[in-house]
């Protein structure tokens, strides 16, 4: 851990990661990867950066508090209400811990997240 400020690198050299089900790609694509920039020592706070194939998954309780900064790609994200919101690179947003919400990567989505759970 380091208690000094630092540049977030938005291409660092990353690592498989397995947060999304593998029946949740919608191709033959089922690639996953994340940096982690920095961790507390319990892990209630985190940063980094994480990659996705196109995929959709339907989220009744998001598992945590999550800022997110769209490096490349494009989401969409439909709430409880039908209401679909579609972001894509530049595009800054917030999921809050227990939001329900349709998580739907429409084409290869690089961010940049803090989450705090």
């Amino acid at each position: 851990m380091t208690n000094i400020p630092f540049l977030i690198d938005p291409d660092p050299a990353m690592e498989p990661s397995d947060m999304t089900a593998k029946e949740a790609f919608t191709g033959a694509d089922t690639t996953e990867l994340n940096h982690t920039h920095f961790a507390t020592q319990d892990e209630s706070i985190l940063t980094g950066t994480w990659e996705c194939a196109p995929c959709i998954e339907d989220i009744p309780a998001y598992p945590v508090h999550e800022l997110m900064t769209i490096v490349s790609g494009k989401i969409t994200l439909t709430h409880p209400d039908g209401t679909k919101e579609h972001l894509k690179a530049g595009d800054t947003f917030f999921i809050s811990k227990g939001a329900p919400v349709v998580w739907e990567i429409t084409e290869r989505l690089r961010k940049i997240y803090m989450i705090a759970t």
